[in-house]
């Protein structure tokens, strides 16, 4: 029997538990002699950034290598496209039942109303999204998805970064996949080269998931020392709605959906356990994707199926993300600017949050998704700028919810083909790293 101190469950417990602690170590010692982050809330800070600047490294070369690789293995299965497509039914169908939860929670909460301007600061935030924005940003400008952006700081000096849009290199890697499927058998040294690279892709981030313990100590205690409880205390009643709706589709309509499916929820969530937790401490999905496919096959999903889906949903399925926050973000904004709703705006919500979910794209954040609802719906701009204050406390949540839901219906699809292997979900409990 394993020690529980070497559990990578119980390890990133205690580092979420010694990140807080820290953050609030931080807190009372106040800012530095310029009036910036102290010493402590720097080093917490730096430390989360690197956790996080190593999984953003990692993250083009696996979703190309895992899509592709993903895509030519449903040649394995006898029903590749009837996969795919209830694997594409069941995200929808998740992701319409939380955004519908959020809007009930909104309507019922009503967030926004009764906060002046003059408690929030409002400034329109610097990415807006937009459909013909979204639309254009899925045809790849060049062949690795390559893309710029200029920043200018605070003493004036302009810097240029370039990085990977990942919504891109997702369509690249789709096209690349299915044009492997048309070659057939002249693709296999390709092939065989991506699912090599692979390897080496997942095994150079096993490497900095391992790292997930001190990272998390960073994120939770840059976080905790940097918003304190100021902004939540500003932001209280939305923050609470927010969590309300993710523990109702985390809680309630997931075990509701797996029973639903003659399957007990508790080995379900005792396995996805470790890939939760990661997706909570990291805000990343796509840097989860690993833990979870692996604990997606522990419980006892074909290989070949979930080699498919999960990379998929790690980069589209995102409920928390695309669903119940900007839903509730859009009742909000129009409560705190008095702007009433009609029914067909909430059916808009709903439409954009089911179908936009792609435009998170699976990284940290969502600041894309909330800015594409306000805009379809005519909404003042500037109200995204009131949440992101407490955006990074919120996407924690939000990641977990996401993870959660990949895992969920990779298994519920699965289950309903009969690819299930439910000596396997019902086995043993196994930990990464335990």
């Amino acid at each position: 029997m394993a020690l529980p101190y070497r559990s990578f469950g119980f390890q990133v417990l205690v580092g979420m538990v010694a990140g807080l602690a820290l953050g609030l170590v931080a807190r009372q010692i106040g800012a530095g002699p310029d009036g910036d982050l102290n010493w402590l809330a720097t080093t917490l800070q730096t430390v989360g950034s690197i956790f996080v600047s190593l999984l953003k490294a990692i993250v083009p070369p696996l979703v190309f290598a895992a899509i592709v690789a993903s895509i030519a293995n449903l040649r394995a299965l006898d029903n590749g496209a009837r996969l795919a497509g209830q694997t594409l039914l069941w995200f929808a169908i998740t992701a319409l039942i939380a955004v519908i939860i959020g809007l009930a929670i909104g309507l019922i909460v009503q967030p926004g109303v009764g906060l002046s301007t003059a408690a929030l600061a409002a400034k329109q935030p610097d990415s807006v999204g937009g459909w013909l924005d979204f639309l254009k940003g899925l045809v790849p400008g060049n062949s690795l998805a390559l893309s710029g952006s200029t920043s200018v700081g605070a003493n004036g000096t302009a810097s240029t970064s370039i990085g990977f849009n990942i919504l891109q290199l997702l369509v690249i890697a789709i096209a690349v996949g299915l044009a492997t499927l048309k070659v057939g058998e002249k693709a296999e040294p390709f092939l065989a080269f991506v699912r090599s690279l692979l390897a080496v892709v997942r095994a150079l981030l096993g490497w900095v998931i391992r790292m997930t313990p001190i990272g998390s100590a960073g994120l939770i205690g840059a976080a905790v020392a940097t918003y304190g409880w100021d902004a939540l205390a500003r932001l209280g009643v939305f923050t609470g709605a927010i969590y309300l709706g993710l523990a109702i589709v985390l809680l309630i309509v997931y075990p509701t959906l797996l029973i639903a499916h003659g399957l007990k929820p508790l080995p379900f969530f005792a396995k996805a356990w470790p890939a939760i937790q990661l997706g909570f401490v990291s805000r990343s999905s796509v840097g989860t994707m690993p833990v979870t496919e692996a604990v997606t096959e522990r419980l006892g999903v074909d290989k070949s199926y979930a080699a498919f889906a999960i990379p998929l949903a790690s980069t589209t399925k995102m409920d928390g993300c695309a669903s119940i926050y900007p839903a509730l973000s859009a009742i909000f904004v129009a409560g705190f600017y008095g702007i009433p709703l009609s029914a067909v705006d909430y059916a808009l919500i709903a439409l954009v949050s089911v179908i936009g979910s792609a435009a998170t794209a699976g990284l940290t954040g969502a600041t894309v998704m909330l800015t594409l609802t306000l805009s379809t719906l005519g909404l003042p701009l500037e109200g995204a700028g009131l949440l992101l204050a407490i955006d990074p406390i919120l996407d924690m949540g939000r990641t977990a919810v996401n993870v959660t839901g990949q895992v969920l219906v990779g298994v519920v699809v699965a289950k309903r083909e009969g690819i299930l292997d439910e000596s396997a979900y019902y086995g043993e409990r196994a930990l990464v790293g335990a």
